[in-house]
């Protein structure tokens, strides 16, 4: 993989098969949330050339909740989820008959994919999701994804699809991830504030460390660059570079240009259950685990056994994903968990010995084995 970032661009650039995403600000006016025309016929151009020229291009785009905010005549996004739902319900439509009619005057047809959270933690629903996005992509059609916001319940209120972006990404193998939005880059400071200079590589989570990343996003979107920078991180575990760059300047950005900041994918690609486990599924619930315990699993990359558990929350059954915690509760780890929070609190700090003498041989069995086991 290119190491410095003009050969990243490139890679980008020449990449067969990309994943772009737009958000809704980009799409959208701030005041009235209708659609811009011209920003979806400058988004569609650039896509439509690229597609012509036998490269392949998947777009994840937002913008349903904010297209329906002018026919119900709201003024900014709604707080409550019934009403964003709604609004999704009557944005939609228009969203997806504006890029069919958009892609249909460079003789392309769209396929609409919506997906939910659902749809990526349930391993059978990713890979058919897989297969239909491979299937559109075989017979030359540009697929638009959305995240199915008038049934999506968390993933309706965070990350204003930039984690389904990065996952699609991952989903289809693609070359490289393209996130458009309303900021020329990512800054090492608030955009707005003198001085603030444009990052134009970021090689490891390292050189964040010393960034000020806002959150909010904007009346419109329900994405931050906070969102934007975990999906790099997302596409980076699976090898794909991930360029961030405003809507503006999406053709230069896809032509290799110096725009916008570029983010190193990692330099040991995760395994593909690894990554599904740490970034498709959803956790249902909590298990706090001991000091010795995150040691075992994050440095030596054991399994985690009872011995090791502190605390469960959560209602969760067999099978379910959970988030494995340290004690000051971060998250360490991420894993498909054996027994359910009814069972495992009479477990805590026992050893599987002494809980298949007890219990039965059901019992001797890790909490979480180390290869359902993602470490984060």
């Amino acid at each position: 993989m290119p190491s410095t970032a003009a050969d990243l661009r490139r890679a980008v650039s020449a990449g067969q098969r990309l994943v772009v995403k737009v958000g809704s600000s980009s799409l959208t006016s701030a005041s009235g949330g209708e659609l811009s025309e011209a920003a979806l016929t400058r988004l569609v151009e650039v896509l439509a050339a690229r597609r012509l020229a036998g490269r392949e291009v998947v777009l994840v785009s937002s913008g349903a909740i904010a297209a329906g905010l002018g026919p119900l005549g709201l003024q900014r996004r709604p707080r409550d989820l019934a009403t964003q739902q709604a609004a999704a319900s009557v944005g939609q439509g228009a969203l997806v008959a504006a890029y069919q009619r958009l892609f249909a005057l460079h003789g392309l047809t769209v396929g609409q994919v919506l997906l939910t959270a659902d749809d990526v933690t349930r391993r059978s629903h990713y890979t058919n999701a897989r297969r239909t996005l491979e299937r559109l992509l075989e017979l030359g059609i540009v697929p638009v994804v959305n995240e199915n916001d008038t049934v999506a319940t968390q993933e309706i209120r965070f990350g204003d699809n930039d984690r389904l972006a990065a996952l699609v990404a991952d989903l289809v193998g693609a070359d490289g991830l393209v996130l458009l939005t309303d900021v020329e880059a990512l800054y090492d400071g608030p955009p707005s504030t003198p001085g603030a200079a444009r990052i134009a590589h970021i090689t490891s989570p390292a050189d964040l460390t010393a960034v000020r990343i806002g959150g909010t996003g904007s009346s419109v979107g329900s994405g931050g660059m906070v969102t934007k920078v975990e999906a790099a991180g997302i596409a980076g575990a699976a090898g794909i570079p991930t360029i961030l760059t405003r809507l503006d300047d999406v053709d230069e950005a896809l032509a290799a240009g110096d725009v916008g900041t570029v983010f190193s994918p990692a330099a040991a690609r995760t395994a593909s259950r690894k990554r599904w486990l740490a970034h498709a599924i959803t956790a249902r619930g909590r298990i706090v685990i001991d000091a010795g315990a995150v040691s075992a699993v994050t440095v030596r990359r054991t399994s985690l056994l009872p011995a090791g558990v502190t605390a469960v929350e959560g209602r969760f059954v067999e099978g379910d994903p959970v988030d494995v915690c340290a004690p000051d509760g971060r998250v360490v780890a991420r894993g498909l968990v054996n027994y359910s929070s009814t069972d495992l609190p009479r477990m805590l700090g026992r050893s599987t010995r002494e809980l298949a003498a007890e219990l039965g041989a059901p019992y001797e069995r890790e909490v979480i084995h180390r290869d359902h086991l993602a470490v984060l």
